[in-house]
Parts: C-alpha cells; sequence; structure tokens
C-alpha cells in the first residue's frame, strides 16, 4: 500500500509540471493571459494555471483507484470519487469565471449557488461523521442535517473563502500546500487513508505548480484552482473528520472575509506598486489580508516586495499549521 501511495504522489507532481509547462506556452497562443498587477508595467502572465493543477492530482487520484482495484483488490474508493467529483466541477466553475473576466465573472450572489452543486457528490455518498465536538457544547449527532446542511456549507464556504486570498505571485499554492500538508499529516496519524491520499496527492500537484507560479510567476492560478483547492480542504476535512481543524486554518481567510465585508466586498487586494517593483497600501483603511500584510511589513523595513507579502502570509499559516499540531 505504502508504494501505491508513494507513485500517486510522484505521478501527481510529474503530470502537473508538464502539464503546467506546457500550458505556459499555449496559453498565450489563445489569449489566456492576466495582468500581474503588482509588478511595473503590469506584465501579462498565462492565466487559468489551475488546469494543470487539477489535471495531474486528478491523474493520480484515478492511477490510485486503479491499482488499489486491480493490484490490491480493494474497493474502498467512493469518497474518493465523490472528492474528485466535487474538485471537478468546482474546477469547472472556476473557468467559467476565469474565462469570463476579472470584471466579467460570476457575480458575488452566483458563487455560492454554482458552487452549491459541486458539494452534491459528497452529500449524496453521506460521507463523514455526523457526530461533532464543538467547543463549549461538546458532542452532538447531526444526523441527517450532516450531509444535506454541514456538508454543502462547508465546500460552499470553503472554496468561497478560499477564492479571497489571491492576486501574489505563489500566495494561493503556497498557503493550499501548507493547509493540506497539516490535514494529511493528521490523516495519516488517524489512518484516514482516503483523506491522506488526497491531502497529499495535491501538496505534490501544488509544489510541482509553484515552481512556475513563484516570483516572478510565469502562470497565475485563477479561479480554476482557487476554487478547487478551497473544495478539497472541506472535503479531505468531512473524510478525516478534521472539520475543527480546517476551521482553525482558516482563520486568515476568516479574518480576510470580515475585512472585505467592512468594504461591501468592493476592494481589490492588489497593492499600489511602485516604479521599483516595491509595494504600498494602495487605500488608507485595510480591506483585505494583504493590505494588512503590507502595513505591517513597513513598519519593519523601508521597502516591501511582493515576496514578503507572500512568505508572511505563508508564514502566518505555517505558525497556525504549527498551532493545530501542538494541540491535537
Amino acid at each position: 500500500m505504502e508504494l501505491v501511495i508513494i507513485i500517486g504522489i510522484v505521478i501527481s507532481f510529474l503530470a502537473t509540471w508538464l502539464t503546467t509547462r506546457k500550458w505556459i506556452r499555449k496559453a498565450p497562443e489563445i489569449g489566456i493571459l492576466g495582468f500581474d498587477m503588482n509588478k511595473p508595467g503590469l506584465p501579462k502572465v498565462a492565466e487559468m494555471g489551475g488546469i494543470g493543477v487539477v489535471f495531474g492530482f486528478g491523474t493520480a487520484m484515478l492511477l490510485y483507484i486503479g491499482l488499489i482495484t486491480f493490484y490490491l483488490e480493494k474497493s474502498n474508493y467512493v469518497s474518493i470519487l465523490a472528492v474528485l467529483c466535487t474538485v471537478l466541477i468546482s474546477c469547472f466553475i472556476g473557468m467559467m469565471d476565469d474565462l469570463l473576466g476579472w470584471k466579467k465573472g460570476l457575480r458575488q450572489w452566483q458563487k455560492p449557488i454554482f458552487t452549491f452543486f459541486a458539494a452534491l457528490p459528497v452529500m449524496v455518498i453521506n460521507a463523514g461523521q455526523s457526530t461533532m465536538n464543538l467547543p463549549l457544547i461538546g458532542s452532538i449527532d447531526f444526523g441527517i442535517l450532516y450531509p444535506l446542511l454541514i456538508i454543502p456549507i462547508g465546500i460552499v464556504g470553503a472554496s468561497n473563502v478560499y477564492n479571497m486570498v489571491a492576486g501574489y505571485n505563489g500566495l494561493e499554492a503556497g498557503m493550499g500546500a501548507i493547509i493540506l500538508s497539516t490535514m494529511g499529516y493528521f490523516a495519516f496519524i488517524s489512518h484516514s487513508q482516503n483523506a491522506m491520499i488526497l491531502a497529499f496527492c495535491m501538496v505534490s500537484a501544488l509544489i510541482a505548480f509553484l515552481y512556475f507560479n513563484w516570483f516572478p510567476a510565469k502562470v497565475f492560478p485563477g479561479d480554476t484552482l482557487t476554487y478547487s483547492l478551497g473544495a478539497l480542504v472541506a472535503c479531505v476535512a468531512i473524510l478525516g473528520d478534521m472539520e475543527r481543524m480546517a476551521i482553525i486554518l482558516f482563520l486568515p481567510y476568516a479574518l480576510d472575509f470580515a475585512m472585505q465585508a467592512a468594504g461591501g466586498f468592493g476592494k481589490e487586494a492588489f497593492a499600489r506598486v511602485n516604479p521599483d517593483g516595491s509595494l504600498e497600501k494602495p487605500y488608507a483603511r485595510l480591506f483585505h489580508l494583504t493590505h494588512l500584510a503590507i502595513a505591517v511589513l513597513k513598519r519593519l523595513k523601508a521597502k516591501v516586495y511582493e515576496r514578503d507579502v507572500v512568505l508572511l502570509l505563508c508564514g502566518t499559516e505555517a505558525a497556525i499549521a504549527g498551532l493545530c499540531i501542538y494541540i491535537y
């Protein structure tokens, strides 16, 4: 079994690497480009790079299912297929948003409706455990309300808020790799094999993608990846009985949501760029987590660059992950 898992992780990395590399060359030919908003001159970069990540991840998961079916003669893969369906539907929703354009994409009220359909595959198989231990309340069995209410709230909420902390080279993939590595580790020690393989195969794909997405980025993830990643985190939490941990790991996203709500969800996360490439807050007030990161860094150093913002936010997420490890 260990060999099968390793094969899946390796294939996820290689398939993502090769597909992303090909996509970077192909995207300009078909006009799928986005502006790098935090660079002087706003250079154009290949967009919708999440296609490569989802392809690599999906290929690895199907190979894993094939190996455990024909080589190990096991059939415990229904939940993996359901999660794969959820990720693919989320990817399709992200593609629609990307192709319609940054300013003309899906409206805010439409996104939860579309992502609800992505939750259906996990709902119909009644994945996860309906009994949850809640702080101050204790153990509660939600029964039928778990698949009908808790699961869609988790997947819709995670896929949408994950899409909000974005727009900086390496940020989305970096944060996702940290979150899923933490959840994959806990799935491993709790023997939640399906949750573990889902988490680690996506981490492998994200690491391959980060090679091209790190500063200065050659490709952007787009909503194609952010919706898929958020949905997958929720699914791994459900399969691995890690809902409380997922909430802790998503605290930065909750803070970003609150800051955006204060601005009526009308402010962009991008910075004001100086001619030398250093960044400034775009508004007097803070409307995004990235704005807060710039403000904090400006107190520590004279010039703040995009890489600094990404490292601070990823470092903060890593510290939260460490806190989870200490608590649990």
